[in-house]
Parts: C-alpha cells; structure tokens; sequence
C-alpha cells in the first residue's frame, strides 16, 4: 500500500474517494477502533450502534478485506443471525478485494467460487456462518459478529439468548487462534444480551456505545440530543421513530440502553457478583414449588430452591439455586436431600397452599425434615406485593449474588418481571427475603409435630 492508504483509515479514505463519499464522525470513530483491532492494541472489540448506521459497511465489509491484506495468509471467521446474512457479507467483502485488488495487494485463489467462502493466493481465507451455523474443523486470526439476533422474539427468549451466549463461548471462540481477536457489531436489543452478558463476564472489551441522540459524556462530543448522523437521520425523523416504535424498543435499539419493560420491578443493575460467599449470621432456602411436570406441548413452571445468606455487613447474598422439573416425589426428595447439605441451621421455608390439601402436602414434603428449621405459610396477596421487600433490597444496593451459571437465568428472570414468561425464582427470592423479615435469628418456629399427625 502507498503511504497515503496506510492503516485501515486510509484504505477507507481511498475506498470512498473513489465511490464519491465521505465518512461521517462516527464512522471515524469505528474506523479508529478497528484500526486498534488490526493493528493488536485490542483484541475484543464491542460496538454498539443503531440499524441503519454503516456499521456493517465498515465493520463487516471493508474492515475483513483490509484485514486480509495487512496480515497475509490469515483466516477469518464471519457470523451474523443468518446464513444468508452472512453469505451476503461475504459477497461484499470479495467484491471489495476483486475491485480494489491493487490496494489491497491481494488475489483471490483461482478455485474460489462460494460467495461467502473463499480463499487468497496467499494463504488468507474468509469463512461465513450463520449463529450457531457449522464451524467446527475452522481456525481463525479474527472473528467477526455481526446483528446475532434478528428479532424481538429472539431479544425476549431466554432460550435464545442462552444457546447464543453458550455458542458463542464453547464453539466460535474455540474456533479462535492464540492472539487472535474479536469484533462483535450489533445494535442492542435486550439487556441480557450477547453484548450485556459479555460486558458482565470476566474478560476487557474496547465497547464503542453510539446512541443515535447524544447523551452525557457523549463519545463524539455531540452537544446533548444532537443526532449521531443527521445526514441520514435528523432529530426529528428520529423523534418520529421513537413514538412508532415506543420507549422500550428506542432504548435498546436506539439509544443502546436497554431495560427492563416500564412496569419492571427488579433494579437489577444494582447486584454485584462476588466470586466468594463471605462469613454471614443467618441463612435459608426458600422453595417455590411447581404443579406439573413437562410434557409433550407443555413447559410447567420449576420448583426452585433459593439459598439466601446475611452477610456481616447486613447485605443478602444469594448463595445457590437449584431450579428442577420433577415428580412431586422427586421434588420432596430433592428438598430433603438440600435441607441436609445446608445443615440445620439453614431454615427451610416452604409454601403453603390454604385449606387441607396444602396442610397435607406440607406434611409430605416436612416428614423427612424432623429436627430442620422449617416455616411454612401460606402464600397471600398479589406476586408483586410480596415482591416488594424484595425488590426494595436490591434497589438499595443490598443483594449480592455468588458467582455462578444461574446468575444470568436469575437476573434475567427479575428483571423481565411481572412480564416474564417464568417467575418461579422470583417468587423463591420473594419468600426468603420475607422469611427472613418475619423470623428471629436465633429460634425460628420449628416443625409443628400436630402437623404429622403426632
């Protein structure tokens, strides 16, 4: 390359010279910190940028074709929510080394025919996939993540959002080389998303957050609600989107803040993840209790066990939680079974349905609990209410959670409350901090014998 297109901010400049185009300030500051992926001084790059932006004609086009040429014989593994996107990313990217061959210095290899699969003369490659498409066999210098979600039903599933999160670590990034590095480009959708449980995870991330109105600290320098490219889109046609697609959506997807529903009830960004539960005074293991098992068309709540601790300092910390589908058999077994492995110190509280029936069942589920803390009560009023003390505790600040696979499951579930599609753990959480308000630390009521029958 000739001085003038060095880095990959003169190979831009040349590019788009050419097309009659020039780039706007926040594609500068894409191109800049793409630049620093080239170049090694990053290896994780997050960007966070509303649909529509060019992102994707920097980050998935230009940038891969740049890339092959500054590191000869390198392998590039490209992935978005489809196949067919990719493909056609692909498509772009050979087309871009085809037509700006004598900038880049690269050639494809003459048996190079798949449109988003194709080798160099050199040595390089370029491999798409669609999310969670076949990789396995492939090695790569840089992964490309492009829009790994396609819909408001994928943002809102925790199914989804689990298979992705768990692709994403135990097979793309397998499929990475020692030094090699990572660009992920997408506009958010969910705060449990790819980039918000990344960004939650071990591990440093460069993240380029560009809302489409400024905010405070705006990276650009943008005066504040000034558009991120009134060229394309101006304040008012974005005030127009925003009232056609509601606050929620332009949070997300917009702004790259994304939250709960209006109505949420859980402040989870105020919980912190501690590697190790610290000395406490009290504990208990609150039990919400599912109806039903699985069957064919039908996903019945869980049973969940949720071990809560009070820790020196006075914060909650929750400590475990076992989540099961089972027999309502299986379910007393696995409560007894938990009761010991907590010890006796820890109170059992379980909930009680009124009338005979549910004195019957608590009988079944306490007959292998004799000598245990146990309280048991009926469960009364409106989910909400009894979440309050709660939720109240963790906008305080007050619950801490043990680093743990749950954890994800767990604040996704509280914070998608009263609209989520499961709220078992949420009702467990409920019931141990209420227990633990209602209880004395030193004797809580222990199992009633007149309740066996003795």
């Amino acid at each position: 390359m000739t001085a003038k297109t060095t880095g990959f901010g003169g190979f831009v400049e040349r590019v788009l010279e050419i097309a009659g185009f020039t780039a706007a300030a926040h594609h500068k500051a894409l191109i800049g910190r793409l630049d620093d992926i080239s170049e090694g001084r990053s290896d994780r790059l997050m960007v966070q940028m509303p649909p529509g932006y060019a992102k994707s004609t920097y980050g998935s086009i230009l940038f891969p074709a740049y890339f092959l040429s500054r590191h000869k014989g390198s392998q590039i593994i490209a992935t978005a929510h489809t196949a067919s996107l990719a493909e056609h990313f692909g498509r772009q990217v050979r087309r871009t080394i085809t037509e700006h061959a004598n900038i880049l210095d690269v050639e494809l290899a003459k048996d190079s025919r798949a449109a988003g699969r194709f080798s160099l003369l050199d040595g390089g490659g370029y491999f798409a996939a669609g999310i969670k498409g076949p990789i396995t066999g492939r090695r790569a210098d840089l992964i490309l993540i492009d829009d790994p979600v396609k819909s408001w039903a994928e943002a809102e599933s925790l199914v989804y959002r689990d298979a992705l999160y768990d692709w994403y670590r135990a097979e793309l990034t397998a499929r990475l080389k020692p030094k090699g590095r990572v660009v992920l480009l997408m506009a958010r959708w969910h705060e449990d998303d790819l980039a918000g449980r990344l960004m939650r995870a071990a591990g440093h991330w460069d993240v380029l957050r560009l809302p489409a109105l400024a905010e405070p600290d705006d990276p650009l320098g943008r005066r504040l609600g000034a558009a991120l490219w009134p060229e394309w889109q101006d304040e008012t046609e974005i005030a127009r989107r925003r009232e056609e697609v509601g606050e929620r959506a332009f949070a997300a997807i917009y702004q790259q803040r994304p939250r709960p529903p209006e109505a949420a009830l859980f402040n989870v960004r105020t919980v912190r993840i501690v590697p190790v539960l610290p000395e406490v005074t009290r504990s208990i293991r609150a039990w919400d209790l599912a109806a039903s098992l699985p069957g064919s068309g039908r996903d019945p709540d869980y049973t969940v066990g949720l071990k809560l601790c009070i820790g020196l300092d006075n914060k909650l910390f929750v400590a475990d939680i076992i989540r099961l589908q089972a027999s309502p058999a299986q379910v007393a077994a696995r409560i007894i079974a938990t009761a010991r492995a907590d010890g006796t110190a820890t109170i059992v509280a379980l909930p009680q349905d009124p009338g005979q029936a549910g004195l019957a069942q608590i009988a079944l589920l306490t007959t292998g609990l004799i000598g245990y803390n146990v309280n048991a009560s009926v469960e009364s009023g409106p989910k909400i209410m009894r979440a309050m003390p709660a939720a109240t505790q963790m906008d305080a600040g007050n619950v801490v959670l043990i680093a743990a696979p749950w954890n994800d499951a767990f604040l996704s579930e509280l914070g998608a409350f009263p609209d989520s599609q499961k709220d078992d753990q949420v009702d467990a959480f409920s019931r141990a901090v209420n227990t633990l308000a209602t209880t004395s630390g030193t004797a809580t009521r222990r199992l009633n014998m007149s309740l066996l029958g003795r």
